[in-house]
C-alpha cells in the first residue's frame, strides 16, 4: 500500500475510538520505569512463583511465529509480506520487538491467566472491516467481559498510559491460559502455594522484629491499681535500661523471675510448602532440573511437552482465528510457530 493511501486509511485504537488526546499533552507524562509492561502482582514477583513464571515465559518466548503461506499439504511454502508478519517476527510495537512481545504475552498470560491480543495500528477500521492488516500489536489486561466485546486496559504509546477500551471479540486475540486450573484458578496448586509462602514470610518477619517477647514475673500479686502501676512502672524502667544501655544489660530483682518467649516456633509450614511445591512441578511438568539448567533431553521433551507447547498452541490458533480471514485461510495463509529442536544439542 502506498504511504499516502496509508496515511488516509490508517486506523489507531486510540485515537478513533474517542477524542484523541490533545496535542499538548503528548509527550507531558514520563516514567522512571518502563510503563507498557505487566508487571506481575507483588506476591508473585517475590517468591518462588515469580521464577516459575519467568522460567515458562522465556522458553515460551523461544517459538517464532511467522505469517505463511503453506502447499497443499500445510507445510511451510513461502514467507507473507505483510504488516502482521513484520509484527511478528521483527518488532511488534515501538517499545517491544518481537521476542520481547512474546516474553510480555507469556508472563501476562501465566500471571492472569488470560490476555488480549490487541490490533492498535491497522490499515482500516477492525470494527467495520475483518480484512486488516496489521502495524503494531500490544498485549492487554481483560477487565470486564461482555457478550461479544471485552474492556481491556491496554499501554498508548501516544500518551504514555494504559488506557481502557471496549473492543469487540472478533477483532482482537483472547488467549486463555491451558494450564489455568494449575495455575490461576482460585484454590489452585500454584495459589495454595502463594498463600503458604506468604504466611511463612509473615513469620519470618515477625521472627526478626527485634522485640524480645519476654514475661516479667513480679514478687506480689497484681490486682489492685496502684500494683498494676507499679508493675507498668517496672516494665518501662527494664525497656529504658535495654534501650539505653551501651550493651543491652539490664538488672532484675533477686525475686522477679523473666521468661524469654521468643524460641523458634515449630510448625509443619516448611513441609507444607516443599509438598506444594513438588506437586507444583509434577502438575506443570517442571523439575529442579529444569529451573536450574541440568535437566537431560528427555526431562526437557516432557517439559516441552506438557508446558511450554499447549500454550504456544493456544497463541498460534487464536492468532489464526482472529487476525487471518476465512478468505486468507483458504488460500493457505497460516500462523506458524516454531522452536530449534536442536537447541541444546551440543555441535
Amino acid at each position: 500500500m502506498a504511504l499516502v493511501d496509508r496515511i488516509r486509511r490508517g486506523w489507531n485504537a486510540f485515537t478513533n475510538l474517542k477524542e484523541p488526546v490533545p496535542f499538548e499533552n503528548y509527550g507531558a507524562t514520563y516514567s522512571s520505569i518502563m510503563s507498557d509492561r505487566s508487571r506481575p502482582r507483588f506476591v508473585n514477583e517475590s517468591s518462588i512463583v515469580g521464577s516459575i513464571y519467568t522460567r515458562i515465559a522465556i522458553d515460551v518466548s523461544d517459538a517464532e511465529f511467522w505469517h505463511v503461506r503453506t502447499d497443499e499439504n500445510g507445510r511451510f511454502e513461502n514467507d507473507m509480506e505483510s504488516g502482521l508478519n513484520e509484527c511478528l517476527t521483527k518488532r511488534a510495537n515501538i517499545d517491544q520487538a518481537a521476542r520481547a512481545f512474546r516474553l510480555d504475552m507469556a508472563l501476562t498470560l501465566c500471571d492472569k491467566g488470560v490476555i488480549a491480543i490487541v490490533p492498535v495500528d491497522t490499515s482500516t477500521d477492525p470494527t467495520k472491516s475483518n480484512s486488516f492488516d496489521i502495524h503494531s500489536l500490544r498485549v492487554g489486561e481483560i477487565l470486564e467481559w461482555y457478550p461479544r466485546h471485552v474492556k481491556v486496559r491496554v499501554y498508548n504509546d501516544r500518551n504514555g498510559k494504559k488506557e481502557e477500551l471496549i473492543l469487540p471479540k472478533a477483532s482482537i486475540g483472547i488467549v486463555e491460559n491451558p494450564l489455568a486450573s494449575i495455575m490461576n484458578a482460585p484454590n489452585s496448586m500454584l495459589k495454595r502455594l502463594i498463600r503458604k509462602l506468604h504466611l511463612l514470610d509473615a513469620i519470618d518477619e515477625q521472627s526478626g522484629s527485634g522485640k524480645l517477647d519476654i514475661i516479667i514475673q513480679l514478687p506480689y500479686t497484681i490486682r489492685s491499681e496502684s500494683r498494676k502501676q507499679q508493675a507498668e512502672e517496672r516494665r518501662k524502667n527494664i525497656e529504658y535500661q535495654l534501650r539505653d544501655s551501651k550493651y543491652g544489660i539490664a538488672y532484675a530483682d533477686a525475686t522477679e523471675r523473666i521468661t524469654q518467649l521468643n524460641r523458634p516456633a515449630e510448625n509443619n509450614l516448611l513441609n507444607q510448602i516443599t509438598y506444594l511445591t513438588n506437586n507444583l512441578y509434577s502438575q506443570l511438568g517442571l523439575s529442579e532440573e529444569v529451573l536450574n539448567g541440568t535437566a537431560d533431553e528427555q526431562t526437557m521433551l516432557n517439559y516441552y511437552t506438557r508446558t511450554v507447547e499447549p500454550i504456544v498452541e493456544a497463541i498460534g490458533q487464536e492468532m489464526n482465528t482472529k487476525f487471518l480471514t476465512k478468505t486468507a485461510r483458504s488460500q493457505r495463509q497460516k500462523i506458524m510457530f516454531h522452536r530449534d529442536p536442536f537447541k541444546l544439542v551440543p555441535v
